[in-house]
């Protein structure tokens, strides 16, 4: 088995940590007949596409974003169906198409991007960078959503998700999860993707609220949310060329893995596999974090992004 190479840790200056920043500014972007909603972080240097994972949306990148501003103009886009992004009809949610709709996105920039990916984010980037190389200067992978053999359901934002879509009981279960409201869709979602949910800041879980409860009157948010877990799982489940273990071996552009020590979604056992699958990858872990690093830790992970670019400009990595 090969030697992991440690990721470097950059000592570039960041920009003051303002966790009162509010979430950037949003447009609204024609893809393949949807109207995807983008949050835009004005700022110097090539284009960084950030990619949400199940469940969230273009504001878990508000606290990256700001501290990246200095070296890229940040994109984070609301996949369709969640965030703003309205989905079209006949939208199948599956990580493949998902990711051709990332893809077309970073077309309408006009030059390669970073590419950054949380959880299912991470997938679907992944399945980006390895079906358009020439797309992606670098990818960084948050927690990645790579296949388990071993699934927990409990693990996900809702063990009961899964069965929304199965015929009779799944009825029943979606007007169980339409009675949730928007605090308990937010503490469920602070106890399981933060290593200590006490540190978020108060603007920070009002956002997440206020966010919760916008989905809450979309007709659509349930139904995609739904179908996304379903679209993941069946990844995980895919034997052969579909399947992401057999899809990483053909990303060519420099990867950076992080993974949170104490993510509860996706085990950081992971970590390790993954980062050796990729060609050009290595792995950093972080000690009290959890799945959502760059929400937790923003600091730590700008500057280990930062690593990475530096070490591929001075044809290190």
């Amino acid at each position: 088995m090969s030697t992991l190479i440690p990721a470097p840790l950059s000592r570039a200056e960041l920009p003051p940590l303002d966790t009162g920043q509010t979430p950037w500014p949003g447009e609204f972007c024609q893809i393949d007949d949807h109207e995807v909603h983008v949050r835009v972080t004005p700022g110097n240097g090539p284009p960084a596409v950030y990619v949400h994972g199940l469940g969230g949306s273009a504001t878990n990148w508000t606290d990256l974003a700001a501290q990246l501003k200095d070296h890229v103009s940040g994109y984070s886009i609301d996949l369709p169906g969640f965030g703003r992004s309205e989905p079209i009809p006949g939208y199948d949610f599956s990580l493949a198409t998902h990711a051709r709709t990332v893809v077309k996105y970073v077309e309408t920039l006009g030059e390669p991007v970073h590419l950054l990916g949380n959880s299912m984010g991470g997938a679907i980037s992944a399945i980006a960078a390895a079906t358009r190389p020439e797309l992606v200067r670098t990818l960084t992978l948050v927690s990645p959503a790579v296949p388990d053999l071993r699934p927990r359901l409990d693990r996900m934002s809702d063990p009961r998700m899964a069965l929304t879509v199965l015929p009779i009981i799944g009825a029943k279960v979606r007007r169980e999860l339409a009675k949730m409201t928007a605090h308990d869709r937010t503490r469920q979602m602070l106890e399981l993707c933060f290593a200590d949910p006490s540190i978020v800041p108060d603007n920070r879980i009002e956002e997440s609220i206020a966010e919760n409860e916008e989905r809450a009157r979309q007709q659509w948010a349930n139904r995609a949310l739904s179908r996304s877990t379903v679209g993941l799982m069946t990844n995980w489940l895919t034997p052969g060329a579909r399947s992401l273990w057999r899809v990483l071996p053909s990303v060519r552009a420099p990867t950076l893995v992080l993974w949170g020590e104490n993510d509860r979604l996706v085990s950081v056992r992971k970590g390790p596999r993954t980062a050796r699958t990729l060609p050009k990858g290595r792995l950093l872990v972080l000690p009290n974090t959890g799945h959502v690093a760059q929400m937790e830790r923003p600091a730590t992970v700008a500057r280990a992004v930062l690593g990475m670019w530096e070490a591929v400009d001075r044809q290190t990595w």
